[in-house]
């Protein structure tokens, strides 16, 4: 664990030093000061950590071999846990604007490995589903790699001394492979009789390719000549997913090198009850630190 909070440091120390020197960045999450230049662009990269939690609920397909069908899993792990089962992961928002307009992007990536996971159900072909309960299951585990890719184009409708309102439009993508290892101390059957049974070691898998069409409002309040701000950030859209909305706010200070905040940040995607993912949810306090050139 500690090996993977070193190199997760490591990987933040470079994103920023790899950054330029300056201050602001605008993202779903941050919103600094805009740095004046002669060009009249403005270029932000903004590496950030997110101490998040995940709520999961999958849909994943059994082999023939148990008469095929889908296992449902429930998936529900902390910051802790998500550090003790991360194999990689990257963090980061970049910002360009020139005058009013803007284009902003935001990339997740976590490859996470056997993360504790509950079976709910069984559902054989062309049968009733098959709870499991909780003591059955001796043990299951859930591998995923999720990839979160925003990317939106903005246009400045406010501004002033008092901050600044972004309308903006565009897509969010994710891309998340799973797969379940699970060994249960009990068979489950099929209800009709006709063979259909899960038990002992086994796996299911899935995957999720899912684009979806966003907007909303970005920006920024800022508290006098304090030099702290309040960034705000909320879209929502649909698409590939039923909804998908994300919303974040919380405070930052304005440096000379660099603007630092703390968020608080919700990213959600709901899908219909026999889509791969069914429900996603990535919550947490989120730090960031902005950097213009």
């Amino acid at each position: 664990m500690f090996s993977r909070i070193v190199m997760a440091a490591v990987l933040a120390v470079l994103f920023a030093v790899g950054a330029g020197s300056g201050a602001r960045a605008q993202q779903p999450n941050s919103s600094g000061l805009q740095v004046a230049n002669p060009s009249g662009w403005t270029v932000d990269i903004a590496p950030y950590v997110w101490f998040a939690n995940i709520n999961a609920t999958t849909n994943l397909s059994l082999p023939q071999a148990v008469g095929g069908g889908t296992v449902s899993t429930d998936t529900s792990v902390g910051f802790g846990q998500i550090l003790s089962h991360l194999n990689f992961g990257v963090m980061g928002a970049a910002d360009v604007q020139y005058g009013r307009f803007s284009a902003v992007t935001d990339f997740l990536y976590m490859n996470l490995g056997a993360t504790p996971s509950r079976i709910r159900s069984v559902n054989f072909l062309g049968q009733a589903p098959v709870p499991v309960s909780a003591g059955t299951q001796v043990s299951a585990g859930l591998n995923l790699n999720a990839t979160i890719w925003t990317l939106a184009g903005g246009y400045t409708v406010l501004q002033g001394g008092w901050g600044d309102v972004t309308a903006i439009a565009g897509v969010r993508y994710l891309r998340m492979p799973v797969s379940l290892n699970y060994s249960l101390a009990v068979a489950v059957r099929g209800p009709l009789g006709n063979g259909a049974v899960l038990g002992g070691v086994g796996s299911a898998s899935g995957r999720a390719d899912i684009w979806n069409g966003i907007g909303g409002l970005r920006g920024r309040i800022r508290l006098a000549d304090t030099g702290l701000f309040v960034p705000y950030y909320f879209d929502a859209g649909a698409g590939g997913s039923q909804f998908t909305w994300q919303i974040a706010s919380g405070l930052g200070y304005h440096l000379s090198w660099a603007d630092l905040s703390v968020t608080y940040r919700y990213l959600s995607f709901q899908q219909g009850g026999s889509s791969v993912v069914q429900h996603l949810a990535v919550k947490g306090p989120m730090l960031m630190a902005s950097f213009a050139f």
